[in-house]
Order: C-alpha cells, then structure tokens, then sequence
C-alpha cells in the first residue's frame, strides 16, 4: 500500500459524514444558544476589532485577528473554492455561506474559551483548546492528545497545503522551480518565526488587510463588467445547493461534503486553531475577543471565498466532475483542479494579468497562512514542554520549515489529502472539548451582555462570581487590580 492509499484510507475515516454532521450540528445547536450571536453583535464585532492596544505580554485584539485571519484565509480561499465548485458544482459554494453563518457562533465559543483558561508563560500569553481542555475539562490526558495532533496537524500535515499553492502556482506564472521557490519560502519564513509571536502579529496586521482587500476589489471590478450575469448566478448556486438544478441536481450530496469540508478548512471554525491567536489578544473580557474571532469567518469566508466563486462561476472557467465518471461541465479541458481555475476566471476579463495576479495574491494568502500554522503549532509544544524550556520549540521551528519545504515538492492531490487529515483531527477533538465546556462560553457572553446594557464601557471579567473554575490568569488579575488599589 502507497503512501497515497494511505492517506485516502485515513480520510475515509476521519473525514465521514459522522464530522460533516456534526460540524453543521454545533453550529446550529450555537447559534441558537447565543441566539444568533453572528447576527445581533456585528456592530460590536466591528468596533472591538479596533479596540485595545498591545502589551508586553499580549498582542492587540487587531493584531490577534490578523495572525487569525492569516490562518483562515489561505489557499482555501482560492484553490479550496476551486476544488469545491469541481467536486460539488456550484451549490457548494451556498454551504461553504451556511457553515460561516453557522460557524461563526462555534468561532465565538472555542475563541472565548481560549481567553477564559489562557496563562501567561514565558512572558506571553498561551492559550487554545489543550489549555481549555486541561483547565475546564481537567483532562489533561486529552489536553496533551490535542496538543499531538495540532503540532503534527499544524505543523507538519498543513504548511505543505499552502507551500505547495505558492510553488504551482510561482511555476505557472513566472516558470520558476518548485525546489527554488520552496528555499525561498523557507527562508523568508525562518526570518519571520524565529522572532516569536509579536514579530508575526507585526507581519499580519501589515499583510492581511493589504491582500484581502486587493483580492476583493479584483473580484468586484470582474463583478462590475459582468453585472448582468449576477441574477443567473445566485440562482445557480441556489438551485444547485438544493438539487434543483438539472445540471447539478444528481450531486447535492457532493455539494454539501464539499461545501462543508472546504468551508470547515477554509475558516476554520470549530477547528481549534483560532482560539491560539484570539489567547494571545489583551483584552478586558474574554468575550470581547470572541466576538471578533467571530466576525473573521465572516471575512474569509462570505468575503474571500465568495469572491473567488463568484469570479470562477461568473466567467465560467470551471469544471465539475460527474462521481459516475466523466464531466457534469468542462469549460476547461485538460486544466487542473485548483488554482488553475481562478487565474483563468481572472485572465479572461484581464487578458495576461490573471496568472500573474492569482500567483502573487496565493503567494501572500498561503504564506501568512504558513505564518499562522507556525505559531498554533509552537502554542501546543509551548503547552507541553515545561516554562524556561525552549529547546523543543527550536526544534519545531526545523521540522516545520523542513515540512514546508516539502510540501513545495510534492504533488498537489497529496498535499491536499494529507492536509485534510491534519483538519480532521484537530476538528473532531476540538468539537468534543466546546460541546462539554458549553457552559462557561456562555455565561462569559451574558455577562458580558450584561455589562455592556448597563452602560459599563470597559467589562471586566470575574470568573469566580460567575462560579466559573480554572480560571486562574483573569483570578490572579483582579487580585492584583485588588492590591493595587488598597
């Protein structure tokens, strides 16, 4: 058996209808339990997003969202549409909408829990679900299997993903080789993770505001020239997400798997890797960051991601592929899944730019995704490893510019598959841990809620009356504020 059979066999697995249910469910059982946060507090998500500074322990809510975002937005956002629209036609792109709606409130949960049960270590703040886990939970057992299956998910299945884009798509456009544009990430990235947390919170907030919006404002000028197509095109992802469509209306199964499967890898909610970064924020009131981890699904996935298909479906260059073999649509023929796609859509309204703009806007996205990866996967060797001892954390970084460099070189499909593994089971174990701490997350959001209707502008958090345990970073800091003002 190839390594190629295995991965497949595993996915099989990992990636059954057991999780694409599941992931639907919580986001439904959320939303109504917040009821439908991602709907009544978008006002406050924006404004909390620019809404405290950093620390010398802590990096800004702005900055926080950023490295966020550079993990949620990737090259999901572009070949993972692609790949969606291919497998699933185009209602896929409809589930990709309804799992960020959904996921948003599952976003906000595993975030807010990060914050509540986050500890200061080596003079930073570190935080995410084997923290939550161990702390509320009181598992540590499970708190340290998480922590396995995020350094090797994070930080040797995933990067490969994102490498892997940028060298395809560097080949296509500029005709350099995968081996040199691997170095080359490499050592750009080496540069960048050695210098800790805050110098990649710095990177993020320059890099992601820049490219989402260059991205967004390429896809509206395609939008704008094709304005009449609009109408036919959200009929077509709506009859298609629902099987009316006679084209696409043999595969809604493929077009909900594949909607939720790349909307789940794409934003990431319920995953477990945003509640890392959202740790890190210094913020008031742990829930003031999980709404702003909440509205970045929103950005990946209703903005990022909607452009890319509505770019593909719009100019129509796609194909889908029909599961009884051969093709339900082949505009282009002979062309790869992936990347491919959206360079063509892209080409075809600005003739000789597509490639060019598709390459450089992966090279970004997939790069501060490879940023984001690194400092979830030195988060839970930081969890693991005792305080003052760094020298595992020296060795990830090797292992995970060694994997990065990999995942440059080999095929595209592997890298895909083998990336989908790392989501798999970080997502199952995660999804397990906030079902069980329900409770604190939502309490911390009705005190919240509380506080904000009677006027208080600054919430402060006080686990202990809200009689929530293991709690001890917010504990040790209203006994010092205490202190501070006998």
């Amino acid at each position: 058996m190839n390594l190629k059979s295995v991965v497949d066999f595993l996915n099989g697995i990992i990636w059954s209808k057991t999780l694409i249910y599941l992931c639907l469910g919580i986001g439904v059982y959320f939303s109504i339990v917040t009821r439908f946060l991602q709907i009544r507090h978008i006002k406050e998500m924006i404004k909390l997003m620019f809404k405290g500074n950093a620390s010398e322990k802590g990096i800004s809510s702005f900055q926080a969202l950023a490295i966020s975002i550079s993990g949620r937005v990737g090259t999901g956002n572009i070949a993972g549409v692609a790949t969606a629209i291919a497998l699933g036609g185009p209602g896929a792109l409809f589930w990709m909408w309804a799992i960020a709606f959904l996921g948003a409130s599952s976003a906000f949960v595993e975030s807010a829990l990060g914050q509540i049960y986050k500890v200061e270590k080596d003079g930073q703040y570190r935080g995410g679900p084997s923290y939550y886990i161990e702390k509320g939970l009181g598992m540590k057992w499970y708190a340290v299997l998480f922590s396995i299956a995020t350094i090797i998910g994070a930080g040797v299945f995933l990067p490969g993903v994102q490498s892997n884009s940028i060298a395809s798509g560097f080949k296509g456009a500029f005709g350099i080789s995968s081996t040199l544009t691997g170095i080359l990430i490499v050592v750009l990235l080496g540069i960048i993770v050695f210098g800790g947390v805050k110098r990649i919170g710095k990177v993020a907030e320059i890099i992601v505001p820049f490219m989402a919006l260059a991205y967004i404002i390429m896809a509206v000028i395609i939008l704008i020239m094709n304005i009449e197509e609009i109408p036919r095109i959200f009929t077509l992802i709506i009859t298609s997400a629902f099987g009316a469509n006679e084209i696409f209306g043999g595969i809604l199964g493929m077009a909900i798997s594949w909607g939720v499967k790349r909307g789940i890898y794409s934003n990431e909610a319920g995953q477990g890797t945003g509640p890392h970064a959202a740790s890190a924020a210094e913020v008031s009131h742990p829930a003031q960051q999980g709404l702003v981890q909440a509205f970045s699904v929103y950005i990946d996935t209703l903005f990022v991601c909607s452009a890319t298909g509505f770019m593909i479906l719009i100019t129509g260059n796609y194909n889908t592929y029909n599961p009884a073999g051969g093709f339900l649509v082949e505009n282009l023929a002979g062309v790869e899944i992936g990347p491919a796609y959206t360079m063509a859509s892209v080409d075809s309204v600005f003739p000789g730019i597509g490639t060019i703009f598709i390459a450089v806007a992966l090279f970004f996205f997939a790069f501060t995704t490879i940023m984001a990866y690194y400092y979830i996967g030195e988060t839970n060797v930081a969890y693991i490893e005792k305080e003052g001892d760094t020298k595992y954390i020296t060795i990830f970084r090797v292992l995970f510019l060694v994997a990065t460099y990999f995942g440059a070189v080999r095929t595209a499909s592997l890298a895909w598959a083998i990336g989908d593994i790392g989501v798999g089971m970080m997502a199952w174990l995660n999804i397990i841990a906030i079902i069980l701490l329900r409770k604190p997350a939502l309490i911390c959001l009705k005190d919240y809620e509380n506080q904000i209707s009677q006027g208080i502008k600054t919430p402060i958090f006080h686990p202990e009356k809200l009689g929530i345990k293991g709690a001890e970073f917010w504990e040790k800091r209203i006994a010092e504020k205490s202190t501070d003002k006998k």
